[in-house]
């Protein structure tokens, strides 16, 4: 059998595919008991009223070509609804921002393992990106706030109580 350790810490190093670390994170939450039933049903989120919190995650998803996370623990198949809250991109300084703002919201070893791994990466595209390190960190730094001014817990937040609530209101509901 696979060393989870092992597994999570290979699949994270490259940070490119993203399938091999999700199948990683899967590995090691199932040896702890964390996986669940899927919580994102896609249809019926589409389903739901414009402006709900809901539809605002099923057009995410849409818009950016994304299937739901429907396997696993119940923190990584509620990740994109936390881009849905904060509005924070899909790409790796997205993703950082969505990080420094769990980070800010709960403090757990885990953002800042991801946070590093997705720092490495920016190293490398900031070039590209046409952002110098001053405004990434600057970004970085804001969402970290965010998350500090927030009433946000990733633990005990339950989204699928919220499909219909408009996104304006759940973003107030939790300080965002």
């Amino acid at each position: 059998m696979l060393n989870p350790t092992l597994s999570f810490l290979t699949a994270i190093q490259p940070f490119g595919n993203v399938d091999p670390f999700l199948k990683g994170v899967d590995l090691i939450t199932g040896v702890m008991g964390l996986n669940v039933l899927p919580i994102v049903d896609i249809a019926k989120l589409r389903s739901l009223p414009v402006g709900s919190f809901g539809r605002a995650w099923a057009d995410f998803l849409d818009r950016n070509r994304l299937s739901p996370l429907t396997t696993g623990a119940r923190r990584k198949q509620l990740h994109d609804g936390v881009h849905v809250l904060t509005g924070y991109g899909t790409d790796a300084i997205g993703e950082a921002e969505v990080q420094a703002f769990l980070l800010g919201s709960k403090f757990m070893l885990l953002h800042i393992v991801l946070l590093a791994a997705l720092m490495r990466r920016i190293g490398r595209e900031v070039s590209l990106s046409g952002q110098g390190e001053k405004a990434i960190e600057a970004r970085l730094k804001a969402a970290y706030d965010r998350g500090c001014e927030s009433s946000f817990d990733a633990d005990t937040w339950r989204p699928e109580l919220l499909w219909e609530v408009s996104l304006a209101e759940v973003q107030q509901l939790f300080l965002i």
